[in-house]
Protein backbone atom coordinates (compact mmCIF):
# COMPACT_ATOMS: atom_id res chain seq x y z
CA UNK A 1 0.00 0.00 0.00
CA UNK A 2 1.48 3.65 -0.76
CA UNK A 3 0.57 6.63 0.42
CA UNK A 4 -1.34 8.01 -2.00
CA UNK A 5 -4.02 4.88 -1.14
CA UNK A 6 -4.11 6.77 1.96
CA UNK A 7 -6.15 9.77 3.54
CA UNK A 8 -3.92 10.62 6.87
CA UNK A 9 -5.68 10.84 10.16
CA UNK A 10 -5.43 13.79 12.35
CA UNK A 11 -3.83 11.58 15.33
CA UNK A 12 -1.16 10.47 12.57
CA UNK A 13 1.15 13.59 13.47
CA UNK A 14 0.44 12.85 17.64
CA UNK A 15 1.87 9.27 16.96
CA UNK A 16 4.59 10.26 15.43
CA UNK A 17 5.96 12.19 18.22
CA UNK A 18 6.77 8.79 20.01
CA UNK A 19 8.40 6.73 17.31
CA UNK A 20 11.44 8.03 17.98
CA UNK A 21 11.29 7.11 22.20
CA UNK A 22 11.51 3.63 23.17
CA UNK A 23 7.60 2.93 24.17
CA UNK A 24 5.86 0.71 22.28
CA UNK A 25 3.15 2.28 20.48
CA UNK A 26 -0.58 0.63 21.55
CA UNK A 27 -3.74 1.91 18.83
CA UNK A 28 -6.67 0.58 19.95
CA UNK A 29 -10.27 1.09 18.33
CA UNK A 30 -13.47 -0.47 16.89
CA UNK A 31 -13.11 -2.58 13.92
CA UNK A 32 -12.56 -0.36 10.42
CA UNK A 33 -12.24 2.76 11.88
CA UNK A 34 -8.83 2.75 9.96
CA UNK A 35 -6.41 1.42 12.95
CA UNK A 36 -4.11 -0.89 9.46
CA UNK A 37 -4.33 2.47 7.56
CA UNK A 38 -2.77 4.28 10.58
CA UNK A 39 0.16 1.72 10.63
CA UNK A 40 0.45 1.90 7.06
CA UNK A 41 0.62 5.86 7.08
CA UNK A 42 3.39 5.64 9.98
CA UNK A 43 5.36 2.98 8.10
CA UNK A 44 5.95 4.71 5.26
CA UNK A 45 6.48 8.02 6.41
CA UNK A 46 9.54 6.06 8.40
CA UNK A 47 10.57 4.46 4.68
CA UNK A 48 10.61 8.34 3.40
CA UNK A 49 12.68 8.64 6.37
CA UNK A 50 15.14 6.01 5.54
CA UNK A 51 14.14 3.81 8.16
CA UNK A 52 13.71 -0.26 8.52
CA UNK A 53 10.23 -1.65 8.64
CA UNK A 54 8.76 -4.77 9.32
CA UNK A 55 4.96 -5.19 9.04
CA UNK A 56 3.35 -8.34 10.59
CA UNK A 57 -0.78 -8.88 10.41
CA UNK A 58 -1.67 -11.60 12.57
CA UNK A 59 -4.83 -12.27 10.80
CA UNK A 60 -2.31 -14.71 9.03
CA UNK A 61 -2.28 -17.14 11.52
CA UNK A 62 1.52 -18.26 10.62
CA UNK A 63 2.38 -15.12 11.92
CA UNK A 64 0.54 -16.07 15.26
CA UNK A 65 2.19 -19.34 15.08
CA UNK A 66 5.12 -17.76 14.72
CA UNK A 67 5.25 -15.07 17.56
CA UNK A 68 3.78 -17.62 19.93
CA UNK A 69 7.29 -19.53 19.74
CA UNK A 70 8.17 -16.53 21.52
CA UNK A 71 10.68 -13.84 21.14
CA UNK A 72 13.93 -15.65 20.12
CA UNK A 73 12.01 -17.43 17.40
CA UNK A 74 10.77 -13.51 16.30
CA UNK A 75 14.59 -12.57 16.00
CA UNK A 76 15.50 -15.72 14.18
CA UNK A 77 12.72 -14.62 11.98
CA UNK A 78 13.79 -11.43 11.30
CA UNK A 79 17.74 -11.67 10.54
CA UNK A 80 16.01 -14.28 8.08
CA UNK A 81 14.27 -11.57 6.42
CA UNK A 82 17.55 -9.52 6.21
CA UNK A 83 16.95 -7.51 9.32
CA UNK A 84 19.22 -7.23 12.27
CA UNK A 85 18.71 -5.28 14.94
CA UNK A 86 21.60 -2.68 15.41
CA UNK A 87 21.32 -1.22 19.17
CA UNK A 88 19.18 2.18 20.32
CA UNK A 89 20.88 3.79 17.78
CA UNK A 90 19.76 2.12 14.52
CA UNK A 91 16.16 0.43 14.86
CA UNK A 92 14.21 -1.80 13.33
CA UNK A 93 10.42 -0.19 13.27
CA UNK A 94 7.92 -3.32 13.64
CA UNK A 95 4.22 -3.12 13.00
CA UNK A 96 1.94 -5.78 14.48
CA UNK A 97 -1.85 -5.40 13.56
CA UNK A 98 -4.25 -7.50 15.50
CA UNK A 99 -2.14 -7.86 18.66
CA UNK A 100 -5.00 -9.29 20.31
CA UNK A 101 -4.30 -12.98 18.58
CA UNK A 102 -1.14 -13.91 20.28
CA UNK A 103 -1.87 -16.16 23.16
CA UNK A 104 0.32 -13.86 25.54
CA UNK A 105 1.09 -10.30 24.05
CA UNK A 106 2.18 -9.02 27.25
CA UNK A 107 5.00 -11.66 27.57
CA UNK A 108 6.13 -10.88 23.97
CA UNK A 109 6.18 -7.07 24.22
CA UNK A 110 7.64 -7.41 27.53
CA UNK A 111 10.59 -9.38 26.61
CA UNK A 112 11.13 -7.26 23.16
CA UNK A 113 11.36 -4.16 25.08
CA UNK A 114 13.18 -5.17 27.58
CA UNK A 115 15.70 -7.39 25.76
CA UNK A 116 15.24 -5.99 22.62
CA UNK A 117 16.69 -2.05 22.44
CA UNK A 118 16.95 -2.19 18.57
CA UNK A 119 13.34 -3.24 17.97
CA UNK A 120 10.65 -0.62 18.26
CA UNK A 121 6.94 -2.09 18.67
CA UNK A 122 4.02 -0.22 17.08
CA UNK A 123 0.53 -2.64 17.73
CA UNK A 124 -2.98 -2.74 17.06
CA UNK A 125 -5.77 -3.99 18.16
CA UNK A 126 -8.99 -3.98 17.85
CA UNK A 127 -10.79 -4.59 21.33
CA UNK A 128 -9.85 -3.07 24.75
CA UNK A 129 -11.70 -5.80 26.38
CA UNK A 130 -9.94 -8.62 24.43
CA UNK A 131 -6.39 -7.04 25.27
CA UNK A 132 -7.20 -5.84 28.96
CA UNK A 133 -7.62 -9.23 29.33
CA UNK A 134 -4.35 -10.96 28.09
CA UNK A 135 -2.40 -7.40 28.62
CA UNK A 136 -0.48 -7.85 32.19
CA UNK A 137 0.59 -5.30 35.24
CA UNK A 138 4.20 -6.13 34.05
CA UNK A 139 3.26 -3.31 30.80
CA UNK A 140 3.00 -0.92 33.00
CA UNK A 141 5.20 1.90 32.00
CA UNK A 142 6.38 0.53 28.64
CA UNK A 143 3.42 1.46 25.94
CA UNK A 144 1.96 4.90 25.18
CA UNK A 145 -1.63 4.11 24.06
CA UNK A 146 -3.74 5.47 21.34
CA UNK A 147 -7.59 5.40 21.15
CA UNK A 148 -8.42 5.46 17.44
CA UNK A 149 -12.17 6.41 16.42
CA UNK A 150 -14.10 6.62 13.47
CA UNK A 151 -13.69 10.04 11.32
CA UNK A 152 -13.84 13.56 13.11
CA UNK A 153 -15.96 15.77 10.39
CA UNK A 154 -12.93 17.01 9.91
CA UNK A 155 -11.47 14.07 8.58
CA UNK A 156 -14.59 13.62 6.80
CA UNK A 157 -14.27 16.82 4.51
CA UNK A 158 -10.44 16.17 3.72
CA UNK A 159 -11.69 12.43 3.06
CA UNK A 160 -14.02 14.08 0.57
CA UNK A 161 -11.66 16.23 -0.74
CA UNK A 162 -13.41 19.64 0.45
CA UNK A 163 -11.41 22.24 1.82
CA UNK A 164 -12.17 23.76 5.64
CA UNK A 165 -9.91 25.48 7.49
CA UNK A 166 -11.30 25.34 11.48
CA UNK A 167 -12.04 28.72 13.05
CA UNK A 168 -12.29 30.93 9.96
CA UNK A 169 -15.56 33.27 9.70
CA UNK A 170 -17.13 31.81 6.37
CA UNK A 171 -19.51 33.28 3.50
CA UNK A 172 -23.25 31.92 3.86
CA UNK A 173 -22.44 30.13 0.94
CA UNK A 174 -19.71 27.90 3.05
CA UNK A 175 -22.19 27.87 6.02
CA UNK A 176 -24.89 26.14 3.45
CA UNK A 177 -22.23 23.80 1.94
CA UNK A 178 -21.19 22.73 5.55
CA UNK A 179 -24.73 22.25 7.06
CA UNK A 180 -25.25 19.70 4.02
CA UNK A 181 -21.76 17.79 4.53
CA UNK A 182 -22.55 18.07 7.92
CA UNK A 183 -25.71 16.41 7.79
CA UNK A 184 -24.11 13.44 5.53
CA UNK A 185 -21.47 13.17 7.89
CA UNK A 186 -24.17 12.55 10.69
CA UNK A 187 -26.90 10.75 8.61
CA UNK A 188 -23.82 8.09 7.40
CA UNK A 189 -21.56 8.19 9.93
CA UNK A 190 -17.90 8.26 10.12
CA UNK A 191 -16.08 4.68 9.17
CA UNK A 192 -13.54 5.78 6.57
CA UNK A 193 -15.42 2.95 3.92
CA UNK A 194 -18.51 4.25 4.37
CA UNK A 195 -17.59 7.59 4.07
CA UNK A 196 -15.77 6.90 0.37
CA UNK A 197 -18.75 5.14 -1.08
CA UNK A 198 -20.91 7.52 -2.91
CA UNK A 199 -23.81 5.44 -3.24
CA UNK A 200 -26.35 5.22 -0.38
CA UNK A 201 -27.56 1.42 -1.37
CA UNK A 202 -23.49 0.69 -1.44
CA UNK A 203 -23.32 2.42 2.01
CA UNK A 204 -25.85 0.15 3.64
CA UNK A 205 -24.71 -3.08 2.48
CA UNK A 206 -21.37 -1.97 3.63
CA UNK A 207 -22.68 -0.94 7.08
CA UNK A 208 -24.26 -4.15 7.77
CA UNK A 209 -21.70 -6.26 6.64
CA UNK A 210 -19.45 -4.51 10.09
CA UNK A 211 -22.04 -5.25 11.52
CA UNK A 212 -22.52 -8.84 10.39
CA UNK A 213 -18.48 -9.48 10.42
CA UNK A 214 -17.40 -7.84 13.12
CA UNK A 215 -19.60 -6.19 15.82
CA UNK A 216 -22.14 -9.49 16.23
CA UNK A 217 -19.07 -11.83 15.44
CA UNK A 218 -16.68 -9.91 17.86
CA UNK A 219 -19.55 -9.64 20.50
CA UNK A 220 -20.70 -12.89 20.47
CA UNK A 221 -17.38 -14.36 20.85
CA UNK A 222 -16.18 -12.03 23.64
CA UNK A 223 -19.31 -12.97 25.47
CA UNK A 224 -19.81 -16.27 24.65
CA UNK A 225 -23.07 -15.09 23.57
CA UNK A 226 -25.68 -18.35 23.82
CA UNK A 227 -28.92 -16.84 22.20
CA UNK A 228 -28.30 -15.05 19.39
CA UNK A 229 -31.77 -13.82 19.00
CA UNK A 230 -32.13 -11.98 22.14
CA UNK A 231 -28.66 -10.27 21.72
CA UNK A 232 -29.61 -8.96 18.44
CA UNK A 233 -32.76 -8.03 19.77
CA UNK A 234 -30.62 -6.33 22.63
CA UNK A 235 -28.25 -4.48 19.89
CA UNK A 236 -31.80 -2.97 18.23
CA UNK A 237 -32.95 -1.91 21.42
CA UNK A 238 -29.91 -0.04 22.13
CA UNK A 239 -29.96 1.48 18.98
CA UNK A 240 -32.90 3.21 19.25
CA UNK A 241 -31.90 4.81 22.93
CA UNK A 242 -28.88 6.90 21.91
CA UNK A 243 -29.29 9.60 23.82
CA UNK A 244 -31.48 8.22 26.39
CA UNK A 245 -30.59 7.36 30.01
CA UNK A 246 -30.11 4.23 30.64
CA UNK A 247 -32.78 1.64 32.19
CA UNK A 248 -30.87 -1.83 32.60
CA UNK A 249 -33.67 -3.37 34.55
CA UNK A 250 -36.52 -2.14 31.92
CA UNK A 251 -33.73 -2.93 29.12
CA UNK A 252 -33.35 -6.84 30.40
CA UNK A 253 -37.51 -6.97 30.70
CA UNK A 254 -37.67 -5.88 26.96
CA UNK A 255 -35.40 -8.31 25.90
CA UNK A 256 -35.99 -11.14 28.13
CA UNK A 257 -32.59 -11.54 29.31
CA UNK A 258 -31.05 -11.67 32.93
CA UNK A 259 -30.18 -8.25 34.13
CA UNK A 260 -26.34 -9.44 35.29
CA UNK A 261 -26.55 -10.98 31.41
CA UNK A 262 -27.21 -7.44 30.06
CA UNK A 263 -24.61 -5.62 32.13
CA UNK A 264 -22.26 -8.02 31.06
CA UNK A 265 -22.74 -7.52 27.28
CA UNK A 266 -22.60 -3.55 27.91
CA UNK A 267 -19.30 -4.23 29.29
CA UNK A 268 -18.34 -5.71 26.55
CA UNK A 269 -19.91 -3.24 23.76
CA UNK A 270 -18.00 -0.39 25.75
CA UNK A 271 -14.94 -1.88 25.83
CA UNK A 272 -15.03 -2.77 21.94
CA UNK A 273 -15.84 0.67 21.64
CA UNK A 274 -19.64 0.22 19.90
CA UNK A 275 -20.87 2.57 22.75
CA UNK A 276 -20.69 4.51 25.64
CA UNK A 277 -22.18 5.14 28.96
CA UNK A 278 -21.61 8.71 29.50
CA UNK A 279 -22.16 9.49 33.47
CA UNK A 280 -23.47 12.16 35.13
CA UNK A 281 -21.75 15.66 35.58
CA UNK A 282 -22.09 16.29 39.48
CA UNK A 283 -20.94 19.48 41.79
CA UNK A 284 -22.59 20.91 44.16
CA UNK A 285 -26.13 20.04 43.66
CA UNK A 286 -25.41 16.15 44.41
CA UNK A 287 -28.46 15.32 46.11
CA UNK A 288 -30.56 16.69 43.16
CA UNK A 289 -28.58 14.94 40.31
CA UNK A 290 -29.70 11.59 38.76
CA UNK A 291 -26.74 8.93 39.00
CA UNK A 292 -27.95 7.07 35.87
CA UNK A 293 -25.99 6.99 32.52
CA UNK A 294 -26.89 7.39 29.19
CA UNK A 295 -26.07 6.02 26.33
CA UNK A 296 -24.39 6.93 23.33
CA UNK A 297 -23.31 5.17 20.32
CA UNK A 298 -20.24 6.16 18.88
CA UNK A 299 -20.98 5.95 15.11
CA UNK A 300 -24.55 7.34 13.68
CA UNK A 301 -24.69 4.90 10.38
CA UNK A 302 -24.17 1.67 12.61
CA UNK A 303 -26.63 3.15 15.11
CA UNK A 304 -28.81 3.78 12.94
CA UNK A 305 -28.61 -0.13 10.81
CA UNK A 306 -29.00 -1.61 13.74
CA UNK A 307 -32.37 0.49 14.82
CA UNK A 308 -33.92 0.89 11.63
CA UNK A 309 -31.95 -1.89 9.19
CA UNK A 310 -31.64 1.48 6.84
CA UNK A 311 -30.22 4.96 6.39
CA UNK A 312 -32.75 7.99 6.23
CA UNK A 313 -32.65 10.30 4.14
CA UNK A 314 -33.73 12.79 7.17
CA UNK A 315 -32.07 13.41 10.61
CA UNK A 316 -33.85 13.40 13.50
CA UNK A 317 -32.49 15.00 16.64
CA UNK A 318 -31.18 12.12 18.76
CA UNK A 319 -29.16 10.96 15.65
CA UNK A 320 -27.58 14.27 15.45
CA UNK A 321 -27.05 14.80 19.33
CA UNK A 322 -25.05 11.41 18.90
CA UNK A 323 -22.73 13.14 15.86
CA UNK A 324 -22.08 15.88 18.14
CA UNK A 325 -21.45 13.05 21.34
CA UNK A 326 -19.06 11.57 18.73
CA UNK A 327 -17.42 14.96 17.54
CA UNK A 328 -16.89 15.58 21.28
CA UNK A 329 -15.08 12.17 21.87
CA UNK A 330 -12.45 12.66 19.22
CA UNK A 331 -11.80 16.48 20.70
CA UNK A 332 -11.69 15.97 24.08
CA UNK A 333 -11.71 12.56 25.03
CA UNK A 334 -14.48 10.44 26.25
CA UNK A 335 -13.42 11.25 30.06
CA UNK A 336 -13.96 14.19 29.45
CA UNK A 337 -17.70 14.30 28.55
CA UNK A 338 -20.49 13.83 30.89
CA UNK A 339 -24.52 14.74 30.84
CA UNK A 340 -26.15 16.49 33.41
CA UNK A 341 -29.81 15.99 34.78
CA UNK A 342 -31.88 17.28 38.32
CA UNK A 343 -34.25 15.20 39.52
CA UNK A 344 -36.67 17.83 38.46
CA UNK A 345 -35.62 16.95 35.30
CA UNK A 346 -33.35 20.31 34.23
CA UNK A 347 -31.13 18.75 31.73
CA UNK A 348 -28.18 19.58 29.91
CA UNK A 349 -26.93 17.49 27.29
CA UNK A 350 -23.21 17.50 27.59
CA UNK A 351 -20.79 19.05 29.79
CA UNK A 352 -17.28 18.92 28.98
CA UNK A 353 -14.78 19.12 32.25
CA UNK A 354 -11.12 19.04 31.41
CA UNK A 355 -8.13 20.82 32.54
CA UNK A 356 -9.40 24.21 31.28
CA UNK A 357 -12.83 23.85 33.53
CA UNK A 358 -16.12 23.01 32.40
CA UNK A 359 -18.11 24.20 29.66
CA UNK A 360 -21.94 23.10 29.57
CA UNK A 361 -23.27 22.28 26.04
CA UNK A 362 -26.79 21.88 24.78
CA UNK A 363 -27.46 20.43 21.23
CA UNK A 364 -30.57 21.14 18.85
CA UNK A 365 -31.15 19.93 15.67
CA UNK A 366 -32.69 23.62 14.93
CA UNK A 367 -31.52 27.11 17.43
CA UNK A 368 -34.41 28.17 17.71
CA UNK A 369 -35.62 24.82 19.51
CA UNK A 370 -33.19 26.31 22.27
CA UNK A 371 -35.03 26.90 25.62
CA UNK A 372 -32.46 29.02 28.04
CA UNK A 373 -34.06 27.75 31.60
CA UNK A 374 -31.78 24.93 32.44
CA UNK A 375 -28.79 26.31 31.16
CA UNK A 376 -29.51 29.74 33.50
CA UNK A 377 -30.16 27.86 36.35
CA UNK A 378 -26.80 25.18 35.69
CA UNK A 379 -24.61 28.70 35.17
CA UNK A 380 -26.19 30.31 38.33
CA UNK A 381 -25.59 27.09 40.69
CA UNK A 382 -22.02 26.21 39.24
CA UNK A 383 -20.98 29.92 38.73
CA UNK A 384 -20.10 29.40 35.56
CA UNK A 385 -19.99 32.23 32.92
CA UNK A 386 -19.50 30.39 29.31
CA UNK A 387 -21.66 27.84 27.16
CA UNK A 388 -22.49 26.73 23.86
CA UNK A 389 -25.68 25.46 21.92
CA UNK A 390 -24.44 23.21 19.11
CA UNK A 391 -27.03 23.54 16.51
CA UNK A 392 -27.79 22.77 12.60
CA UNK A 393 -30.11 24.22 10.95
CA UNK A 394 -31.22 28.49 11.94
CA UNK A 395 -28.99 30.49 12.34
CA UNK A 396 -26.84 31.76 15.82
CA UNK A 397 -28.23 34.29 17.89
CA UNK A 398 -24.98 34.88 19.49
CA UNK A 399 -21.78 33.57 20.19
CA UNK A 400 -22.77 30.88 22.63
CA UNK A 401 -24.48 29.68 19.62
CA UNK A 402 -22.52 27.97 17.03
CA UNK A 403 -22.42 25.07 14.04
CA UNK A 404 -21.28 21.61 15.48
CA UNK A 405 -17.69 21.96 13.35
CA UNK A 406 -16.87 25.09 15.73
CA UNK A 407 -16.77 23.00 18.89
Amino acid sequence: MTMNDLYSRTIADEIEKYLRTDDIIVLHGARQVGKTSLLYILENRLKQAGEATYYIDLEDSRYVKLLNAGIGEFIKHLQEEGLKPAGQRKKIYVFIDEIQYLENPSSFLKLAADHHKGIKLIVSGSSSFAMKSKFKDSLVGRTVDFEIHNLSFQEFLAFKEYRFEPGKVFTQKKIDELRNQFKEYALYGGYPKIVLTPEHDKKERYLQQIIDTYVKKDIRDLANVKDLDKFNKLLEALSSQSGQLLNVTELANTVNIAKQTVEKYLFILENTYILRLVRPFSGNLRSELFKTPKLFFYDTGLMQMLWLRSLPKELMGNVFETSVFSELVKKYGKDAVYYWRTKDKKEIDFVLKDRKGTLPIEVKLRFEQFKPAAMTYFMTQYKERNYKVVGLTGAPRDEHQVYPWDI
